[in-house]
């Protein structure tokens, strides 16, 4: 995921807009990402050098997690806390995604170089979503 295409998504003159966008792609990167993991824990889990135990954890995790970004994403103007959790948890999952490989994850390369990637796309989506709530665009 390009920066020009975050970039186009959060562009508005509206912050909730914007805010509502980019909690709508995290919930549908994220959701996808769950889905995906939960479904195919064992190919994935052999592609990736990741436990296809873990890997299906993590999968319902994300779904779960997705789901209620997702519902964050269709409020008119999101509560100003869960938007701060879902920050919050994205800054954590983007430290934990570097840290794994080195301290208890063996990946293969291509999970290597997914683990970075993915952990990019969450601290940019993360990013993005504080920014807005900083320029007011939830709920208090």
């Amino acid at each position: 995921m390009s920066a020009t295409l975050l970039g186009n998504i959060a562009r508005t003159s509206e912050p909730e807009v914007a805010l509502r966008r980019v909690l709508g792609l995290d919930a549908l990167v994220t959701g996808l990402c769950g889905l995906a993991y939960a479904a195919f824990p064992v190919p994935l889990g052999r592609l990736l050098g990741i436990g296809p135990a873990l890997l299906l954890e993590l999968g319902v995790f994300l779904a779960l997690f997705g789901a209620g970004v997702g519902w964050l994403a269709t409020r008119g103007r999101p509560p100003v806390l869960p938007v701060r959790l879902v920050v919050g948890a994205n800054a954590a999952w983007t430290a934990l995604s570097l840290a794994a490989p080195v301290l208890w994850l063996s990946p293969t390369p291509a999970g290597a170089v997914w683990t970075a990637a993915q952990s990019g796309v969450v601290a940019a989506l993360g990013g993005l979503q504080w920014l807005a709530v900083r320029s007011g665009a939830s709920a208090e």
